[in-house]
């Protein structure tokens, strides 16, 4: 699997699932964008760690892969989504996602962060550009962990249902699961 593109499915509800993630994951990342563009010192680190704490979970809901959904699962399947996720190597799938585990997501991305601090000084041009950095960080760092839960789930082989109302709705929840 190449690390830009998402793994091949044919199951029509993990299809559905990772639709709804990448329009909520656009979403987010706009308004990321949106903060890191502002000339407020701090602020983007701020809306950035707080939208990551709140998406990661809601997109580990989307493909049943939040902690309380794992665990309701049968004991065999259970194994599969612990093996599969040690597999695919995510840090975040079945987590309780805090604020330390979302900055230690971020020191790994440390030159994406420091070059989008630098642009903010350079007027209006360095403004947009933190903007755009803010926006691609959120999405490398979104797009990466749904790419993660499409994989789990399907080495995990979990039937994830279609959602017959409108599977075109990008603010999808499922009721008691999701968070945010």
């Amino acid at each position: 699997m190449s690390p830009r593109r998402s793994p091949k499915t044919r199951d029509p509800g993990i299809e559905q699932a990772a639709r709804r993630a990448r329009r909520l994951l656009h979403r987010r990342a706009l308004l990321a964008g949106a903060a890191s563009a502002l000339p407020i010192p701090g602020l983007d680190w701020m809306v950035d760690v707080a939208l990551l704490q709140r998406l990661i979970p809601r997109l580990s809901a989307e493909f049943g892969l939040l902690p309380n959904q794992i665990e309701r699962l049968d004991p065999a399947q259970q194994e599969r989504v612990r093996k599969a996720a040690a597999i695919v190597g995510s840090t975040l799938i079945g987590k309780v996602v805090t604020q330390e585990l979302v900055l230690s997501v971020f020191r790994r991305l440390g030159l994406h962060l420091s070059s989008k601090q630098a642009a903010r000084f350079v007027p209006l041009a360095g403004q947009a550009a933190a903007g755009v950095i803010g926006y691609a960080t959120l999405r490398v760092i979104g797009e990466r962990h749904i790419r993660d839960c499409i994989e789990v789930a399907q080495r995990a082989r979990l039937a994830l249902p279609i959602d017959p109302a409108d599977p075109t709705d990008g603010d999808h929840r499922r009721p008691a699961d999701a968070t945010g």
